[in-house]
């Protein structure tokens, strides 16, 4: 795994955990009805990117 994989993951990594924070506070004070799948959308594709770049 080169410079550039690492990079991508420990921000791939950090977005993750932003995103989560995002929609457990979309969850609790739900302004706006469409943030919450948005964000579900979002981090799911985080996940699925990490994953991809994990293995290789």
């Amino acid at each position: 795994m080169d410079k550039k994989h690492k990079k991508r993951i420990d921000v791939l990594q950090q977005k993750i955990q932003k995103l989560q924070q995002l929609l457990a506070g979309a969850k609790k004070q739900p302004d706006d009805p469409a943030d919450v799948p948005r964000l579900e959308k979002e981090l799911a594709a985080a996940h699925a990117e990490l994953v991809g770049l994990k293995k290789g």
